[in-house]
Formats: structure tokens, C-alpha cells, sequence
């Protein structure tokens, strides 16, 4: 199977970290979004919609959106569950994390990390820092009662949300007022066969 994708983008990096932990067999095909790579005619035969990662499977079938990608790899796996309400208690978890976590915390870091952090992207940049503060608190209430985020075990619902919290602070955001979120992050870290950034 091949994954397309760029390694310093946290929804590409959470499938490229799964596949390390769960020892998943691929190729690694970067992708550069600055070059406009994801609006070639090629791959927009495997994602419409221009984004990364997507998953292409040996049959040429693609998955898009990192956490469908994350739950197809992770079917049948310690990483997700199969009882219906704990694999419910995941995806709360990962549609937490695209809509209340990445809207702020991912944008905050593109505009610093990938455009530098323009004069003109200023105000944007502001305006993340409440909701992705407010994102942080949720977790960390969370990690305060259970080691993990959808339980006492890793799932796929933590790859999600680490994918960005842990390089949050490329973003402008704090964590040193989050010790449980730290301690889940060094739970993760330590986890067998656990692949950084490169």
C-alpha cells in the first residue's frame, strides 16, 4: 500500500505512526502542499477533495480524511476496539479532534511553522489561541481521570489528537500548564516502536 503524504503535517504523521506501531508494511510517498502537489490531475484521481494523507490500497482503492485512514488500519488491532460503545468513545474523540483541536492548533502552526508567520496572517494566528486553549482543557480534564483519552488503553483516538498536541507548541500554545497532557504525550513516546517527526 502506499501513503501519500507530508511527514511534518500532523494528520500525515498520525497514519505514518500507527503504521510504525502496528509494524503496517507501506511505501511513503511525500507530498508537497506548497507546490500545490495535491492538485495534480493524477492526484486528484485518488482525492477530490486535494487533501493528504491519502491511503492507497494494493487494489488501487483510496481512503482519505487521517482518521478513517487510522481506523481502516487499525481494524482488528489492540488500537481499536470492537465493542460499540468504546469504538464510539473513539471517534467522539477524533471528531473532537477535527472540529474543536485542528481548526486552531493545526492552523495557529501552519501559519507559524509553514508560512513564518506573515504580517498579514497575524490576526489569524491570534484568534486560534483561545479555541485551541480551550481544546487543551478538554483533553486535559479528560487525561486527568484515565491514562488514555477513550480509555485505560491506547487507541486510535490518542494517535489522533497527538498527531498535532504534541508539536503544539510550534503553534504558539503552552503545554507546561497541562501536566497530564504531558504525561500522556511521554506515554505515547514510550510506547514500542514510537516514530517522531523526522
Amino acid at each position: 500500500m502506499k501513503i501519500y503524504g507530508d511527514i511534518q503535517s500532523g494528520n500525515c504523521y498520525k497514519i505514518k505512526l500507527l503504521a510504525s506501531l502496528l509494524d503496517i508494511e507501506h511505501e511513503w510517498v511525500h507530498v508537497d502542499i506548497l507546490k500545490d502537489e495535491t492538485h495534480t490531475t493524477e492526484f486528484l484521481g485518488k482525492n477530490p477533495n486535494a487533501k493528504i494523507p491519502v491511503l492507497e490500497l494494493n487494489d488501487g482503492r483510496c481512503i482519505s480524511e487521517s482518521n478513517a485512514i487510522l481506523n481502516y488500519l487499525a481494524t482488528g488491532t489492540k488500537l481499536l476496539s470492537s465493542d460499540p460503545y468504546q469504538y464510539s468513545k473513539i471517534q467522539q474523540w477524533q471528531f473532537f479532534e477535527q472540529y474543536s483541536h485542528e481548526p486552531f492548533i493545526a492552523v495557529a502552526r501552519f501559519i507559524a511553522k509553514y508560512l513564518g508567520l506573515p504580517d498579514e496572517r497575524k490576526a489569524d494566528y491570534e484568534s486560534k489561541q483561545e479555541g485551541g486553549y480551550k481544546a487543551l482543557q478538554v483533553m486535559e480534564q479528560q487525561l486527568q481521570q484515565t491514562p488514555y483519552l477513550a480509555s485505560d488503553k491506547l487507541s486510535t483516538a490518542d494517535i489522533s489528537l497527538y498527531g498535532y498536541t504534541h508539536v503544539a507548541h510550534e503553534g504558539g500554545f503552552d503545554l507546561s500548564e497541562y501536566p497530564a497532557i504531558m504525561q500522556w504525550i511521554d506515554r505515547i513516546q514510550s510506547q514500542p516502536k514510537y516514530i517522531g517527526m523526522e
